[in-house]
């Protein structure tokens, strides 16, 4: 059975809906990324930071998978599918995807402020000021903030360095140290990228230019035929 790893990024999760920063040039309701997904910005209003993510975590419970996650997710049935996505929504998992690693963390979970392996599941539950872990401290995002390491990077690269064919899709590849990850590939593997626009296209890989609703399904199909 064939491997195939997932890359995605936030271009996915924005064709169902989903709003990014870039949506509304990198603001939120006034206020710039930095004063909502920062360790300095939790330090500063830790309110701010907790109404923005909760305003995110609603957001996502009114988006659904769409027709690539959906794709990405029947393509288990024939091949092994492992999914590395920097995006912090569960929309792999809810279309079926079973073997998702998250880079950037996840909105529906939140974590201890002192001991940053105590991780809980919120589903679509806010996290209020005063919400504690099981040692007393203050609850905060299960998210990656600038500044802060990312998850599962060790996970990450060895699924990419076994892979047979590697999907990039709904990412600009700007990202680092994430978006180097895709170059740990195996020489011999099948490479494509979804996207609607490139600053440059990956040496190696086959660009699909246009949407992931669009061009997914038809990959998978494809795939799924042994082609």
């Amino acid at each position: 059975m064939s491997r195939v790893v997932v890359f995605s990024g936030a271009g996915i999760s924005a064709e169902s809906g989903l709003p990014t920063f870039r949506d509304n040039g990198g603001l939120w309701h006034n206020h710039s990324v930095y004063d909502v997904a920062t360790p300095e910005a939790w330090q500063r209003d830790p309110h701010l930071v907790l109404d923005f993510y909760n305003a995110r975590r609603q957001g996502l419970r009114k988006v659904k998978p769409n027709a690539a996650h959906l794709a990405l997710a029947q393509l288990e049935q024939h091949c092994e599918v492992v999914v590395v996505t920097q995006n912090v929504d569960d929309l792999h998992e809810r279309a079926g995807s079973s073997n998702v690693i998250h880079l950037h963390g996840e909105l529906t979970k939140a974590r201890s402020t002192e001991r940053e392996s105590l991780v809980y599941d919120l589903g679509d539950r806010d996290i209020a000021w005063g919400d504690v872990c099981e040692l007393g401290s203050q609850l905060r995002p299960h998210v990656v903030w600038f500044g802060e390491m990312v998850h599962n990077t060790d996970e990450a690269c060895e699924a990419i360095a076994q892979a047979d064919r590697l999907l990039v899709v709904g990412t600009s590849l700007s990202v680092y140290p994430a978006a180097g990850f895709i170059e740990l590939a195996p020489p011999a593997a099948e490479r494509v990228v979804v996207a609607p626009e490139l600053d440059r296209v990956p040496a190696g890989f086959e660009w699909l230019q246009g949407p992931a609703t669009e061009h997914v399904p038809v990959l998978c199909q494809r795939w799924e035929l042994g082609k």
